[in-house]
C-alpha cells in the first residue's frame, strides 16, 4: 500500500517527491514505490459567496444585510478546479492507505489541506508532516517522525474561525458601506483598526503646534556641556527672556569646575533572533523593502534555495532540539564575507543561553535562522542576498558577547548652574562587530525617536581625561534656538511595530493587510511613510467606533490563539462574531454620516454623464465612472513602456501618432518609434531622424515646410 502526500504547491511537491524517490512524473502527481505526491495551488477550496446561498444576493442591496448563514458552505475555486479533480481521482485509488498533509506547517496551510479533504470526503487515516525547513535532511527526518493528523484539529478549528469571521465582518461591512454611500468602500476585521491607528497619528500631527525653545550650551574646548535646571530636567527653555537672562548672568563668570564625575560600565546583549515581523521591520529600515516584498523574497530563500527555516513564525527563540545543529549551520556559512566572524566561534563550545534557546517561548515554529545548506551566493538575486545577509549576521551575532562600553557622565558648575555632558569609550565591540559597516539599532521605533530627541539636547562625544574638582579655564556660552517637532508619520517598519503591539493580525498576515489598504486607496506610500488618503479619512468615520478600536480585534486574535491550542471555545467565538456583525451593519444603516468622494474630477463619463473618479493603479492613474451602474473607465495618463530614456533612464510614455506608436520622454524631449526596424539605427542618419521626430512630436513646436514635407513623404511611403 502507498501513501498519498498533499503539498501546498507544485515546487514543494517536486522536492518532496525527489527526496522520497517518487520519480514517475504524471500530469498532476509524482509516483514512486511507496508514495504518490500531489499538490494544491494554494487554496483550491474557499468559502461560498452570498449568491451560492441565494441567487438574489448577487445584487448588492442594503435591505438584504446582514448575511449570516447558519452553516457556512464551501465551494471550489473555478480556476483551480482541474487540479482539485485530479486529487479527488487519486483519493479513490484503492492502493492508497493514508494521506499525509505536507502543506505549510501553519494555520493557513492546515486549512488548505483540510478543506480539500472535506470536499473529497477523505475517510481513511491521515498524518501530518510538520517541518521547519525544506532541506533534504529535514524532509527525511519529518517523514520518519510523522504526527497524527488529529493532533492538529484545534489548529484547523482556529483557521476555520478566522476565515469565517473575516467573511462575516468583512463582506457584510463592505457591502453595507458600499450600498449606503454608493461608492466602493472596503473594510474588515483587521484592516479597519489598522487604518484607525494611522488616522490617530495623522490627527496628532495636524493638531501639533510647534514651539520655539532655547538650549544653553557651554563650549569647554575639548567637549560641550548642556545646561539643565531643577524645574527643566531636559534643559529646554520656552521663555526667550528667561533664557537670555540666564545667559547674561552666566556670561560674566570666568570659573568653571568639574562638580561630579561618574564612570559606569554598560553593556548591550545581542538582539534576539528574527521572527517574520522583526525581519520585515529591519528590511524596511535598511533597504526600504515593503513587508510584502520581504515575505516574497523570504519564501524563495525557504522553498527554492532551502537556505532559511520556516518564514511565517512569531517566535524569536530556538527550540532545544535545534541546539545540536547550531555548529553544523555555522560551518555551512564559512563563505565570504562571514568566514572571519565564524572561525573564532568554532574553536570553543558555543554559548547557548535562555536568550537563544527557550522551549517555553516557541509556539509552532522557532525563529528564522539559516539551514545546514552551504549557500551559493552567486545564484541569489540582489534582494535575496540582502535579506539572507540580514538573517546570517543576526544568527552569527547570537553567539557573540555583549557590546560593552564605559559611559562617563560629567557635571560642570558655572556660576552655581549645572551643565551636563556624556561620553563613551567602547571596550568590547562584541556582536556589533558584525555591523561595523553600517549604523545599526536594535531599538524599537519609539525608542529611536526618543534617542533622536536625547541626541538633540545632549549630543554624544568623546570626553577628555577629567578629575573631580578640576578647574576648567576657558569656556564659551551660547543659546541655540530649536523647534519642537510633531510625531513622525509611520514608516512601514513602524506600522508593523504598532500592529504587533496591538496584536493586529499575525506575522503571516500583516503584510497582506497593509497591501489591501494600499490596493483599496485608503492609505498610500509617500517616500517611505504610510499616510491615509482622503478616502481613508472619511471611511474611518463611517464604520462603527467599536470596530475602530484595536483592542476588539486584539481580543479576537487572542481567542483564535486559545482555540488553536485547544483552550478556547470555537462555537462561543463564532456566536459573538455573528452578534457583532449584526450590530455593525445596524450602525451603518442608522448612520447619518455622508461620504463625499475625494477623487472626483471635472471630467464627465461619456456614457452616463456622471463625474469620473481618478484611481491609482499598478499601471498608472485611471479615470473610472463614479456610478456603480456604469463600467466606463479609461487611462488618465499615457501608459509607460519598458523602454527607458537614454538620458534620464526613466520609463518612456507610449503614444500613438499618424506614423504609428512611439515612445516619448517629455522632460528630456526624446522620441523613439516603436515597432520600427530602424529603431536602433545609429550614426548621423539616426540622429537626424531622432531630432526630426523630437521636433514633430513635441508640444508647441512645428517643423519647417521642407522638412515637414520630407517627413510626411517618408511616412506615406512606409504606409
Amino acid at each position: 500500500m502507498k501513501s498519498l502526500v498533499l503539498a501546498e504547491k507544485p515546487s514543494v511537491a517536486k522536492e518532496i517527491a525527489r527526496v522520497l524517490g517518487a520519480n514517475q512524473k504524471q500530469k498532476s502527481y509524482y509516483e514512486g514505490p511507496s508514495y504518490v505526491v500531489t499538490w494544491a495551488l494554494g487554496h483550491l477550496v474557499t468559502l461560498a459567496e452570498p449568491e451560492d446561498y441565494d441567487a438574489n444576493y448577487k445584487e448588492w442591496r442594503l435591505e438584504d444585510l446582514p448575511l449570516i448563514p447558519q452553516r457556512m458552505k464551501l465551494k471550489l475555486i473555478r480556476e483551480t478546479t482541474p487540479q482539485f479533480k485530479a486529487i479527488a481521482a487519486l483519493a479513490k485509488r484503492s492502493d492508497l492507505s493514508q494521506l499525509i498533509i505536507a502543506t505549510d506547517a501553519g494555520r493557513e496551510g492546515e486549512l488548505v489541506a483540510r478543506w480539500i479533504m472535506e470536499q473529497i470526503r477523505w475517510s481513511k487515516p491521515f498524518k501530518r508532516l510538520w517541518i521547519s525547513s525544506q532541506t533534504d535532511k529535514a524532509i527525511r527526518d519529518g517523514f520518519a517522525s510523522l504526527k497524527p493528523g488529529t493532533a492538529y484539529n484545534a489548529l484547523y478549528r482556529s483557521a476555520v474561525c478566522r476565515a469565517e469571521a473575516d467573511w462575516l465582518i468583512g463582506l457584510n461591512l463592505t457591502r453595507a458601506l458600499t450600498c449606503k454611500h454608493g461608492a466602493q468602500l472596503a473594510a474588515g476585521r483587521v484592516q479597519t483598526p489598522t487604518l484607525a491607528l494611522l488616522m490617530e497619528r495623522e490627527r496628532q500631527i495636524k493638531s501639533f503646534q510647534s514651539q520655539d525653545y532655547w538650549l544653553l550650551r557651554a563650549d569647554l574646548g575639548s567637549f560641550q556641556a548642556q545646561w539643565r535646571g531643577k524645574e527643566t530636567p531636559d534643559g529646554r527653555l520656552f521663555d526667550k527672556t528667561q533664557a537670555e537672562k540666564l545667559l547674561e548672568r552666566l556670561a560674566s563668570r570666568s570659573d568653571a569646575k568639574v562638580e561630579q564625575l561618574k564612570k559606569t560600565e554598560k553593556q548591550e546583549p545581542h538582539p534576539l533572533a528574527y521572527d517574520l515581523t522583526e525581519l520585515q521591520r529591519d528590511a524596511n529600515k535598511r533597504y526600504g523593502f515593503s513587508a510584502k516584498h520581504t515575505s516574497n523574497v523570504l519564501q524563495k530563500l525557504y522553498e527554492q534555495h532551502k537556505l532559511v527555516t520556516y518564514p511565517r513564525t512569531d517566535s524569536r527563540y530556538l527550540s532545544s532540539d535545534i541546539v545540536p545543529t547550531l555548529g553544523v549551520r555555522l560551518k555551512a556559512l564559512q563563505v565570504q564575507p562571514y568566514n572571519e566572524y565564524i572561525k573564532p566561534l568554532l574553536t570553543k563550545p558555543l554559548p547557548v543561553t535562555k536568550r537563544l534557546a527557550d522551549d517555553s517561548k516557541v509556539t509552532d515554529h522557532h525563529a528564522i535562522i539559516p539551514t545546514e545548506e552551504r549557500p551559493s551566493m552567486h545564484i541569489l538575486t540582489a534582494d535575496e542576498r540582502k535579506l539572507y545577509d540580514l538573517i546570517v549576521r543576526r544568527f552569527i551575532s547570537l553567539f557573540y558577547p555583549a557590546y560593552r562600553y564605559d559611559e562617563t557622565a560629567v557635571t560642570v558648575s558655572i556660576g552655581g548652574e549645572l551643565f551636563h555632558a556624556k561620553g563613551r569609550i567602547v571596550t568590547d565591540k562584541g556582536w556589533r562587530a558584525l555591523y561595523a559597516d553600517a549604523a545599526w539599532s536594535s531599538r524599537s521605533d519609539d525608542e529611536d525617536e526618543e534617542a533622536v530627541r536625547e541626541e538633540e539636547t545632549e549630543p554624544g562625544q568623546t570626553l577628555p581625561p577629567l578629575q573631580q574638582g578640576q578647574a576648567l579655564k576657558s569656556f564659551k556660552l551660547a543659546l541655540q534656538k530649536q523647534l519642537t517637532k510633531p510625531p513622525s508619520r509611520y514608516t512601514e517598519a513602524a506600522l508593523l511595530s504598532i500592529m504587533e503591539k496591538h496584536s493586529l493580525g499575525t506575522p503571516a498576515t500583516r503584510a497582506d493587510i497593509i497591501e489591501k489598504l494600499l490596493a483599496t486607496d485608503t492609505i498610500e506610500r509617500r517616500m517611505n511613510t504610510m499616510q491615509p488618503t482622503g478616502k481613508g479619512a472619511q471611511l474611518i468615520e463611517l464604520v462603527s467606533p467599536e470596530l475602530r478600536k484595536p483592542e476588539l480585534t486584539a481580543a479576537w486574535e487572542q481567542e483564535l490563539q486559545r482555540i488553536a491550542t485547544g483552550q478556547g471555545d470555537a462555537d462561543a467565538f463564532m456566536s459573538r462574531i455573528r452578534k457583532q456583525t449584526e450590530s455593525i451593519v445596524r450602525e451603518v444603516k442608522n448612520s447619518d454620516v455622508e461620504y463625499k468622494p475625494h477623487n472626483l474630477t471635472s471630467s464627465r463619463c461619456p456614457e452616463c454623464s456622471s463625474p469620473l473618479q481618478e484611481i491609482k493603479g499598478k499601471h498608472g492613474k485611471r479615470l473610472v465612472c463614479s456610478s456603480r451602474e456604469c463600467s466606463y473607465k479609461r487611462a488618465a495618463e499615457a501608459p509607460l513602456s519598458n523602454k527607458r530614456c537614454p538620458q534620464c533612464r526613466k520609463k518612456m510614455e507610449i503614444h500613438t501618432g499618424k506614423a504609428g506608436k512611439y515612445a516619448q520622454c517629455r522632460p528630456c524631449n526624446v522620441i523613439e518609434m516603436l515597432g520600427e526596424k530602424s529603431e536602433g539605427r545609429g550614426g548621423r542618419a539616426g540622429q537626424r531622424q531622432q531630432a526630426e521626430l523630437a521636433k514633430h512630436y513635441s508640444d508647441n513646436v512645428s517643423l519647417g515646410s521642407s522638412l515637414e514635407e520630407a517627413l510626411r513623404a517618408a511616412m506615406n511611403k512606409k504606409d
